[in-house]
């Protein structure tokens, strides 16, 4: 029955599968391989520039002359990251930049390592370069597992926590009061339901990464579908405690969207959670949806064993568990 419910339901079906398909794709192009973007800069006019042009000759720079004005114009509105002002007479050549941007402190060493090096300097060390992108260092390669954990957190919360919310303002979970179905018999349907579902879903995420993308899984795949499993588990445990009391679909839905939105963005699906202040990382590592891509992403793109992903599993077990136990005891028919 609820698998019936399901595929009659056309936008659930979208949400599941295609979504996560679609911005896949989108970021996946945004953010392909591709290579490095010159760096816009801007030289102000005066004795010398020109020749700092003509020795800032490269395709990783991009480099004009203005007027001091127009110069400081032009950094102020953003459109070049830094200012050079060509040394007068005895005087040292200044570098104007905002050092609370990377992209400026990245430009201040590129061109003052070009004009070093023009004007004579010598590097004692030879050096070479060797420029290479590893599958697993890709950013689709980080992107993937996050949008496949964000998914089963959305499908399993919206699939469960909707549909009872939905059933019971229809009047039909008050009916089921009249049967023998015991409460806990009612909830597991619902998480048994959401087990079948991720054994078509995850394996077809991933299958479309690596035919898309070449996303490749390097540790076991039946550790990722086991972590997979206990995520699901666990949002199913919330998405059942979420709907246990809410009357109406519009409740619910306020209700799941304040339990999703943080993880949304400080589980670490389109960016790392390192980038959030270090007093935060305790507490974002204990939420489930941090927890579960930080384990698919150890296993997809490190190989990592069982002893490597075990936080992770403890963290989404206790989660299932302790969700689902008081979903079994708020839970009521009407």
């Amino acid at each position: 029955m609820r698998f019936r419910l399901f595929l009659r339901e056309p936008s659930a079906v979208f949400w599941t599968f295609g979504f996560p398909i679609l911005l896949s794709i989108a970021l996946g192009i945004a953010f392909r391989n591709r290579p490095p973007e010159a760096v816009s800069i801007v030289v102000q006019a005066g004795p010398g520039a020109d020749a700092i042009l003509r020795e800032l000759a490269s395709p990783l720079i991009k480099a004009r002359v203005q007027d001091g004005e127009a110069a400081r114009r032009e950094l102020r509105s953003g459109k070049v990251v830094l200012l050079i002002i060509p040394a007068a007479e005895g005087a040292a050549r200044t570098y104007r930049y905002d050092e609370t941007r990377p992209e400026a402190r990245m430009a201040r060493a590129l061109v003052d390592d070009a004009l070093q090096t023009a004007e004579g300097r010598l590097d004692p060390t030879p050096v070479r370069d060797e420029r290479v992108t590893e599958p697993g260092a890709r950013y689709i390669d980080f992107l993937l597992p996050g949008l496949v954990g964000l998914n089963l957190m959305s499908s399993s919360m919206w699939g469960i926590g909707y549909m009872i919310v939905d059933l019971r303002t229809k009047k039909l979970v008050k009916r089921l009061v009249a049967t023998p179905m015991r409460r806990g018999d009612f909830l597991l349907s619902f998480v048994l339901m959401r087990a079948v579902f991720l054994l078509v879903e995850v394996p077809l995420l991933f299958a479309f990464g690596w035919v898309v993308f070449g996303v490749r899984v390097v540790g076991s795949p039946l550790l990722l579908m086991g972590l997979a499993m206990l995520g699901s588990l666990a949002f199913a445990g919330l998405g059942l405690l979420v709907a246990s009391r809410a009357r109406n679909t519009q409740t619910v839905g306020g209700l799941m969207n304040l339990v999703m939105m943080p993880m949304f963005i400080g589980s670490g699906v389109f960016f790392s959670t390192s980038n959030f202040p270090d007093g935060m990382q305790p507490l974002l590592r204990v939420l489930p949806l941090t927890a579960l891509n930080d384990g698919l992403r150890a296993v997809t793109n490190a190989g990592a064993g069982p002893s490597q992903v075990a936080f992770a599993a403890v963290v989404l077990a206790v989660w299932a568990a302790v969700s689902f136990a008081a979903a079994l005891r708020l839970f009521r028919w009407r």
